[in-house]
């Protein structure tokens, strides 16, 4: 799915309205019909009031009002008048409330035109005041309107995009002026990118993506480097098995990992490794770890490194055909110089690389040239900061991650709520599944066993990314189910990982 600018969803909005075709007005109603709709599914019992902007975002909540009051609701409209004109078809929609409900509205000119202490907490506030077209602070009337809602315990609803908030900005814009912080943010056809950028968070909420009917045409002319992973993406990824295929068919991978006091990190990963379907798994590991890891993940094969404790030396790699390393590796002198030997020899093996690994390369910037073409580096924002520096707001740290993608030609995974992969090409794509419940010890070296396993069976590095991300996140989806957020372990993903694998084929066929 695509992530689109405000300039671009424009477009879209005409291509429709000239192809489809259908006038603009009936095109709003369209987006606010399918706003009410959620609304009326999910709040039918309660009071409203609407706050409309003069543009067209006060448009859709015009026509909101006007299908709401058709209902055994209480309804209040607030038009805040920060401009005497109001865009043409919202001032149509205006004139059509006016005949039909004129008791309803209000026109505020200044913020003490509204009583905000008469409102019972039952009274849901939907937000229609600005729409994605902002692209300046708010100030003035509106600004102080948005504060007296973010004051108030209201259940907030925003329609499209929460108002002050704006849909995309670069990295030398910081956050101001009032911004409406939204419970619930109901936006139309396509994902902004402000509602994947953490630093949002308080002021997106919950977002949903409601379908208007814009013409897939009009998206399809649309060019983008960022998009948004759904299922349909990963299941046109996801390979199927040959009656007559066997273990050999599934590759080889060799995992680096674990060292004193961390071999719970190297366990985790193999386990994964296996259960993502790989044919073959040696876990190479410090000599202190053998009989954990033979207790532990019997179907693994073990390469024993000289060292009691770390990672000091690496098997012959030409019988593997992907390499993973990092998790619980320690960071110790002799494991970078081993990592560096290790890039030295790499010929064709897929490399993925996690944890301790990335903070060797952190610590020895100069690896980093050596890293094969798209090798897969997994880290979270603190680990990525010490690899590429620090950034300002979260549109910076986005332009860094692609910046440095392209300078060393790798895929990197930068992990978090909405997980992104980032290619060479400086296409981002952010994944769409996973819960707060897997910010756990752990779901990182699952993620790299996942990985790992889907470079072994022949993915390509970019479907190997973006199909572990998801089906790293659908898994823990799935543990959510028998699991509460607090209680949710690494190991309830792995277990968790037939399912994920199921779910994707049960709805492909």
């Amino acid at each position: 799915m695509k992530i689109l600018s405000p300039h671009q969803i424009r477009e879209i909005d005409q291509y429709t309205i000239k192809n489809e075709p259908i006038s603009s007005l009936h095109l709003m109603d369209r987006a606010a019909s399918a706003a009410t709709d959620w609304i009326l599914n999910n709040h039918m019992e309660y009071s409203f009031a609407i706050f409309c902007g003069t543009g067209n975002n006060g448009g859709d909540g015009l026509v909101m009002a006007k299908y709401l009051s058709l209902l055994p609701v209480n309804i209040k409209v607030f038009v805040i008048k920060f401009s005497e004109h109001l865009s043409p078809d919202a001032q149509t929609n205006l004139e059509v409330l006016r005949k039909t409900k004129p008791n309803i509205i209000s026109e505020i000119t200044d913020v003490s035109d509204i009583d905000f202490s008469c409102f019972n907490e039952d009274v849901v506030f939907i937000d229609a005041i600005f729409g994605s077209g902002l692209n300046r602070p708010t100030r003035g009337l509106a600004k102080k309107v948005i504060e007296q809602i973010n004051n108030c315990t209201n259940t907030v609803i925003s329609i499209d995009i929460p108002s002050g908030l704006f849909a995309e900005y670069d990295s030398s814009r910081i956050l101001e002026g009032g911004i409406i912080e939204a419970d619930i943010t109901l936006s139309f056809q396509l994902p902004k990118l402000a509602f994947l950028l953490p630093e949002n968070a308080k002021y997106v909420g919950k977002w949903e993506i409601l379908n208007i009917g814009l013409l897939e045409k009009g998206i399809d002319l649309q060019q983008t480097t960022n998009y948004y992973t759904d299922k349909s993406k990963i299941q046109s990824i996801i390979k199927s098995r040959d009656k007559f295929s066997h273990k050999g068919n599934f590759g080889h991978a060799l995992l680096i990992a674990g060292s004193y006091g961390k071999m719970g990190a190297a366990v985790l990963a193999s386990r994964a490794c296996l259960k993502a379907g790989v044919g073959l798994l040696t876990a190479h590991i410090p000599h202190w770890g053998y009989q954990i890891i033979q207790n532990s993940v019997a179907e693994a094969m073990t390469s024993i490194d000289r060292s009691e404790m770390f990672f000091t030396e690496f098997p012959q790699l030409n019988n593997y055909n992907a390499l993973g390393i990092g998790p619980g590796l320690d960071t110790k002198r002799n494991s970078a110089t081993a990592f560096e030997e290790l890039l030295n020899q790499l010929s064709d093996q897929k490399l993925v690389v996690d944890a301790d690994a990335l903070n060797i390369l952190s610590q020895n910037k100069f690896l980093l040239v050596k890293l094969p073409k798209h090798t897969i580096l997994t880290p979270h924002p603190k680990e990525f900061e010490r690899l590429a520096g620090k950034w300002k707001n979260e549109m910076h740290r986005l332009e860094i991650l692609k910046d440095f993608c392209k300078q060393y030609n790798v895929i990197t995974i930068l992990k978090g709520a909405h997980t992104v992969v980032a290619l060479p090409d400086g296409n981002c794509y952010f994944n769409s599944s996973g819960n707060p419940g897997m910010a756990t010890a752990g779901s990182g070296d699952v993620l790299t066993g996942i990985i790992l396993a889907l470079l072994a069976q022949g993915y390509s590095e970019k479907d190997a990314a973006l199909a572990g991300v998801y089906i790293h996140g659908m898994a823990g989806d799935h543990a959510l189910k028998n699991e509460s957020e607090e209680s949710l372990i690494a190991s309830d993903i792995i277990t968790n990982l037939g399912n994920a694998f199921k779910s994707l084929r049960k709805q492909s066929k």
